[in-house]
């Protein structure tokens, strides 16, 4: 763990998140994996298609960043998936590889044949798949279960179970699929996966807690972004005992996507203190390699990657941004390889003037020349909606000290 809320220019976050009364509260494991599934579930996001090449490049870049698992696709989708997880699996990188399969034991074989450390076996248990979609019982879900898993085993793979839709299985239809695969095909791990996006961070909570008393084995989270809470249900998983969690850079995935990779792993190591492996300064590469290949653009306010986290535009503070930033953020710009950015537009007020004109080198300047630089900028602002460039503050500038000038040769 870490020293706490405050680390010398790296973060200064609520005290609170480390009170005896609410870290009692929490059964944190020793160690939380992350398990990206990127190169599968984020490809999943509808009109996203990456090549081998493209796999390739946001594996290396993933294990850059320390990622811990790497789920590189599922082989039976296709020859090209078959080819971008085996190349991937023989590329010696220091995270594992996993693929995606079905409870059919050509997947396993497939699986194998590329060389992968683990396999994501998944299976329906939510009951409406079960009752819409697949016309299956609890029982039917086990008989296709067992065999496949022993096979995985046998095969020597890490075999987690992934019992999909699990936040909608009625609990007596989970209590019976968990107790049965624990007597007749134990796995290494059982996924507690919110497909649909819907449970409470409580409730992730409580099946943590339900399966593992089931299972007595660890506990991977996969959840998707629906009610906007992934991120929050994942951790609420790591505060129940959870092991690992799962992830897509840049919160790819279908629908509203998965829980967002570079979110989790600055979670973890500053709101939990967690002593993280993950090389923080490589995230913002991450995701503008995954935004390029993906061709879908990251929002300028989403947490962690957008372009204008630590941008301030209001003139209160404002020299604070460069000078002190965890006054005015709680992570330093630095700490994911970025810096702080004081902008100019409707809400500046006179220190963002006279932050900038310092910045231009331009020293002697009034009070009365800053009021009316300021109020041109607030025009500016105002009239085209947005932030002004610097070409734009420069001109506003010019124009201001050249008025001056004039008036003073006329005198």
């Amino acid at each position: 763990m870490s020293d706490g809320y405050y680390r010398e220019n790296q973060w200064w976050v609520s005290p609170y998140n480390f009170a005896p009364e609410v870290r009692a509260r929490f059964e944190l494991p020793p160690r939380v994996s992350i398990h990206d599934a990127t190169l599968r579930d984020g490809e999943q996001t509808p009109g996203v298609v990456f090549s081998v090449a493209d796999k390739i490049a946001i594996a290396e870049k993933l294990d850059e960043v320390g990622v811990d698992r790497i789920e590189a696709g599922m082989p039976a989708v296709s020859g090209q998936d078959f080819e971008a997880i085996k190349r991937i699996s023989g590329l010696g990188l220091k995270s594992k590889i996993y693929t995606f399969a079905r409870a059919i034991n050509a997947d396993i074989d497939k699986a194998v044949e590329c060389g992968c450390h683990g396999v994501i076996i998944e299976v329906p248990i939510g009951y409406p798949k079960l009752q819409y979609q697949f016309k299956w019982t609890w029982e039917d879900v086990l008989k296709k279960s067992v065999g496949v898993i022993n096979h995985a085993k046998s095969s020597g793979l890490h075999v987690v179970y992934f019992p999909y839709d699990t936040t909608r299985a009625r609990e007596e239809d989970l209590r019976n699929l968990l107790s049965r695969i624990i007597l007749d095909a134990p796995p290494d791990a059982v996924g507690v996966v919110d497909t649909m996006g819907c449970a409470l961070p409580a409730a992730i909570k409580h099946m943590v807690r339900l399966v593992k008393s089931l299972t007595k084995l660890p506990v991977e989270v996969h959840t998707h972004n629906d009610f906007g809470m992934a991120v929050a249900t994942e951790l609420a998983g790591v505060e129940a005992g959870a092991e690992c969690v799962h992830s897509c850079a840049n919160g790819l995935g279908e629908r509203t996507g998965n829980a967002a990779l570079e979110e989790l792993i600055v979670a973890l190591h500053v709101l939990y203190g967690y002593r993280t492996h993950y090389d923080l300064s490589k995230l913002p590469e991450l995701g503008e390699l995954v935004s390029r290949l993906s061709r879908f653009d990251v929002a300028a306010n989403k947490p962690i990657l957008g372009e204008r986290n630590f941008t301030r535009e209001s003139g209160i503070g404002v020299d604070l941004v460069v000078k002190e930033p965890l006054a005015m953020f709680g992570t330093h710009p630095a700490l994911t390889g970025r810096r702080g950015e004081v902008v100019l537009g409707k809400k500046s007020g006179k220190a963002s003037i006279a932050y900038h004109l310092e910045q231009l080198g331009i020293t002697g300047i009034d009070d009365e020349m800053v009021a009316e630089m300021l109020r041109c900028v607030k025009e500016k602002g105002i009239d085209k909606r947005g932030l002004l460039t610097p070409e734009e503050f420069k001109e506003i500038v010019d124009r201001v000290l050249g008025a001056v000038r004039g008036s003073a040769a006329r005198q």
